[in-house]
């Protein structure tokens, strides 16, 4: 990335009260989930622009550090966060955190904690209701779990069912999700399900209203103190959420065992230093992730039937920009036609190498997961 496209992302990056983290067609949204708005500036330096959820609040105090630093945030609609509803630093209200799956429930005579069923649909879409008429001016998102994915899910309250996503995503006008493949899923093989993301962002395409949006959260700590998803996944990750339609990142950073640390990325330094040169990428790219998709002049085709190629096409200008990624755990080449990309040179984005688009045709090998970003200037 050139030292201009940089500067460009961290300004961007950076809030102000005219111009929000969530309509700037200039930025995208990446966010960090539930941390102490003391380290903004830090998240900031790592190319994040927003914070979702404040522990037990939205607080004066919370608002006041975040408002400091500049770190817009979505939080809950309490009443400190209705005394400032002309207050920019606010950038969305949110429900709790995943709704779909088993709530936790105290039995009244034992009082031991349990696991009962999951909130019902219309009561999110009631709630998101309230939150719209107390302030019809914000968005509301909504972050579901990863029952949107994996049908394996055990976590999913008792009697719900895939059906009862088609009501939730009426809950929200910005609409999320959580999966975690290499520290969440157990599986023997975590890797062969990173595709997973991909399958719940397309469920959530077909079940939201054409007025939502959606995003979705990445993985990049051991959460549970197991498994943690190397640098190269979590960009893979990254790039397969936006490739898939995702219009917004929400990283959890959280580790809770053997020890709890609310900001374990920052602690590690390899990954942190992987994902703040990803997280700046993506912020230079954000105008052609912004911008219409265009269709029908892509055709791919991969080496393996077992491993299909998935890609997505945009314009800005005079520069069209091809992101593709290989959407399974193995190796394989992809014979890529592009049309009006006729004998052009082809710029292979952050890799120092270029390619010859003979009649439109280019090829190139995907190692496991891998993402390759195509430029033409006409």
């Amino acid at each position: 990335m050139t030292t201009a496209l940089i500067v460009a992302s961290l300004m961007f990056g950076t809030f102000s009260a005219d111009k929000s983290v969530l309509n700037d067609p200039k930025v995208f949204p990446i966010a960090v989930w539930l941390q102490e708005p003391s380290n903004a500036p830090k998240y900031q330096k790592a190319g994040f622009n927003l914070y979702i959820g404040l522990w037990k609040g939205p607080t004066e105090a919370q608002l006041t550090t975040l408002k400091s630093a500049g770190m817009p945030v979505i939080c809950e609609q309490n009443k400190v966060g209705l005394d400032h509803k002309n207050d920019p630093i606010i950038a969305g209200w949110m429900h709790g955190d995943e709704p779909d799956n088993a709530q936790e429930v105290k039995d009244p005579v034992t009082g031991k904690s349990g696991y009962g069923p999951c909130i019902p649909p219309a009561k999110i879409v009631g709630e998101y209701r309230r939150i719209k008429s107390m302030d019809p001016t914000r968005p509301v998102m909504l972050n579901l779990g990863q029952g949107v994915a994996n049908d394996e899910w055990i976590g999913r309250g008792n009697g719900s069912s895939l059906k009862d996503y088609e009501t939730y995503v009426h809950g929200g006008d910005i609409v999320s999700y959580d999966i975690y493949p290499i520290a969440g899923l157990n599986k023997p093989e975590p890797a062969d399900y990173m595709w997973y993301i991909a399958k719940g962002l397309d469920r959530l395409s077909g079940w939201m209203p054409k007025s939502a949006v959606k995003w979705n959260c990445i993985e990049c700590t051991p959460i549970d103190g197991g498994r943690m998803a190397t640098p190269s996944q979590v960009t893979s990750e990254v790039w397969m959420s936006i490739i898939h339609g995702s219009k917004g990142l929400i990283y959890f950073v959280h580790q809770f065992k053997p020890k709890f640390d609310e900001h374990a990325l920052l602690d590690e330094p390899e990954m942190l230093a992987s994902v703040t040169k990803l997280n700046h990428q993506v912020q230079s790219l954000a105008p052609f992730i912004n911008s219409e998709t265009i269709l029908s002049r892509t055709t791919v085709s991969s080496s393996s039937k077992e491993i299909p190629i998935d890609t997505m096409l945009k314009r800005q200008g005079h520069d069209e920009i091809l992101f593709t990624i290989g959407m399974r755990n193995g190796a394989t080449t992809g014979k890529i036609s592009v049309k009006n990309w006729d004998n052009r040179t082809v710029e292979v984005v952050g890799e120092n190498r270029t390619l010859k688009a003979v009649h439109g045709q280019f090829s190139d090998s995907y190692q496991p997961y891998q993402t390759h970003i195509y430029r033409v200037t006409h």
